[in-house]
């Protein structure tokens, strides 16, 4: 249902997982639409943390808050249905009250981030209202999760973005704070 042919985090956390050797991935997905692929191939194993904010009701209409996981995976997937409009204040709220501290109460070995930057305030498709401000501290909070669990192991991969300009700043503002020291 994604607009994706093939799931390369969910490929990298498995590869990681079985030809690194590392137990617990936590999978960090900001695009603005919900990783509904991501979150499938995951909710029945606790190995992978899956943490998905996103604009809802919007397409593919899943994610809701109650969508936490099965069997196994019960409690490792935590979505953020957000409403259009929602801008820097209310993901960085969602990164560092909520994101945060259950983070680093999984302890990852590694930390992926599926790094959509449609939630732009200039992106065509949605209607939120993120600004590069907004990207580079979320970028923050990520990096502090890596370096306190996972000896600082933090892949990010780019998905969406579809206002070429926004999508630049964006991706510049975020591996900008990637390469900053802690």
């Amino acid at each position: 249902m994604g607009f994706c042919l093939f799931n390369n985090v969910a490929v990298l956390a498995r590869y990681l997982q079985q030809q690194h050797g590392l137990d617990n991935i936590l999978i960090i997905d900001w695009d603005v639409h919900h990783g509904n692929g991501t979150q499938h191939i995951f909710e029945d194993d606790a190995s992978v943390f899956y943490v998905s904010t996103h604009q809802y009701p919007y397409y593919p209409g899943t994610g809701a808050t109650t969508e936490t996981g099965q069997g196994r995976g019960k409690g490792f997937t935590m979505n953020f249905p957000l409403p259009p409009g929602c801008d820097d204040a209310v993901y960085i709220e969602i990164f560092e009250q909520h994101l945060l501290p259950r983070a680093l109460e999984y302890r990852p070995d590694a930390v992926l981030i599926s790094a959509g930057f449609d939630a732009h305030r200039d992106d065509p498709l949605a209607q939120m209202l993120v600004t590069e401000e907004g990207y580079r501290r979320m970028t923050q909070v990520v990096k502090e999760i890596a370096a306190t669990c996972s000896q600082n192991r933090l892949i990010s991969i780019l998905e969406g973005g579809y206002d070429l300009d926004a999508l630049g700043r964006s991706v510049t503002a975020h591996v900008n704070e990637l390469q900053r020291d802690p």
